[in-house]
């Protein structure tokens, strides 16, 4: 059907001319086009046009990005060893020479462009802890892109944890800071007061501009759209780039293939890891009951994926009634920034038994205590979103369930 109620009868040996049509935006509206004009022609031709402008503009980027001088950090001080000594766990071997390729790569003097590809939980970031800290006292500033304003907390917290006893200065940027605390931010990343600033898409904002940057990291980088990720390079030509991802999107990983990139991985599990032992069913009140109690007695704690904000206050009702005998707390994305970050630190600090929450917490959410997860309607989720999920849970040494 056309505008103006237009009809066109297709002959069944044509029907794989058809497909389904995806408008680009949110709205489901779909405008029509008038039967035999050229918009659609247009439509497409335009979108062809843009396509090829971009492949254009990355080309030259990579190109330029292979020419230009890049910064070479000095080999490793002191304390660069005594921050690698105070890691809390054995480096696998793995880690260990992804460490090596990445400070190699930094002692370069042309830009790097890494891709460091691991497992959920096999430590990607405390690779990125240390290429970190080595810019910071190359005297460089990093800045460390994430897709979730909770990541970004969780990073913060990290990333301060772990450069406390060394005067490394880390502040966050996300919607939960308000206009004052973000200008304040602004001021001082632009003075050089801040070493690591942590922060969702607002840090690729042109009001956010570094003294001296050094090293991008992008966390779960197959989150970002290619027009983002190309944003930050164009205006840094010259900084070291280290994305980290345990699911690759398939042109990052082609782009690694044919070496426009360089690539690590990382195989091997921590010591001690278990597999995730992972089961599909249909949804049964009685294997859920189960499943929370379980958990609930060995001391642990649940999280409930249920992907609908509309509906997850009846979810919440449902839950309780179904466990009278566990605290059930919500964390989605619509929630005001205080409420969020409070309800994601009281489950951290083991208030809630089970965290009733959307797929906000597919993003490298680190709570060791949390070992087994329920996703809710799983058939709605992507095959990448499904298996980060799945990472959230079995980060230390129990056998987790998904």
């Amino acid at each position: 059907i056309y505008r103006n109620n237009d009809t066109i009868y297709v002959n069944l040996h044509s029907l794989h001319k058809l497909s389904h049509y995806r408008s680009g935006g949110e709205s489901t509206e779909v405008n029509l086009s008038v039967i035999g004009s050229g918009a659609w022609q247009r439509i497409k031709d335009r979108t062809k046009k843009r396509i090829k402008d971009i492949a254009r503009d990355l080309i030259r980027l990579y190109a330029k990005r292979r020419e230009t001088e890049g910064y070479a950090f000095s080999p490793d001080s002191y304390l660069q060893h005594e921050l690698e000594a105070s890691f809390a766990f054995e480096d696998t071997p793995d880690q260990a020479s992804a460490v090596a390729a990445v400070k190699a790569d930094m002692e370069r003097p042309f830009p790097m462009d890494r891709l460091l590809c691991g497992d959920v939980g096999f430590g990607k970031t405390e690779v990125a802890v240390r290429a970190a800290f080595k810019a910071v006292m190359g005297g460089k500033q990093v800045a460390v892109l994430v897709p979730t304003t909770v990541l970004a907390q969780q990073h913060y917290q990290t990333f301060s944890e772990r450069f406390r006893s060394f005067g490394v200065v880390c502040d966050v940027l996300n919607r939960f800071r308000s206009i004052k605390e973000r200008k304040e931010i602004l001021q001082k990343v632009e003075a050089g007061q801040i070493d690591v600033l942590i922060g969702t898409h607002s840090i690729l904002n042109k009001n956010v501009k570094f003294k001296d940057a050094g090293l991008l990291i992008v966390d779960e980088e197959q989150r970002f759209g290619v027009a983002q990720k190309e944003k930050w390079k164009t205006w840094a030509t010259g900084i070291d780039v280290l994305t980290l991802s345990a699911t690759p999107i398939p042109r990052t990983l082609h782009m690694s293939l044919v070496h426009l990139r360089q690539m690590c991985l990382i195989e091997t599990p921590p010591t001690e890891r278990l597999p995730v032992q992972t089961y599909v069913t249909e949804y049964d009140g009685a294997i859920v009951r189960d499943a929370i109690m379980r958990e609930k007695r060995r001391g642990g704690q649940v999280f409930f994926v249920y992907n609908r904000v509309a509906t997850m206050e009846r979810m919440k009702v449902e839950l309780e009634a179904l466990v009278p005998e566990v605290t059930v707390g919500m964390a989605h994305g619509q929630m005001t920034g205080a409420v969020l970050e409070a309800n994601m630190f009281d489950f951290y600090e083991g208030e809630y038994d089970v965290l009733l929450c959307s797929s906000l917490v597919e993003n490298g959410l680190d709570i060791a205590n949390a070992n087994t997860i329920i996703v809710y309607d799983a058939d709605r989720f992507g095959l990448s979103q499904l298996y980060q999920m799945r990472g959230r849970v079995g980060r230390s040494h129990r056998t987790a369930y998904a």
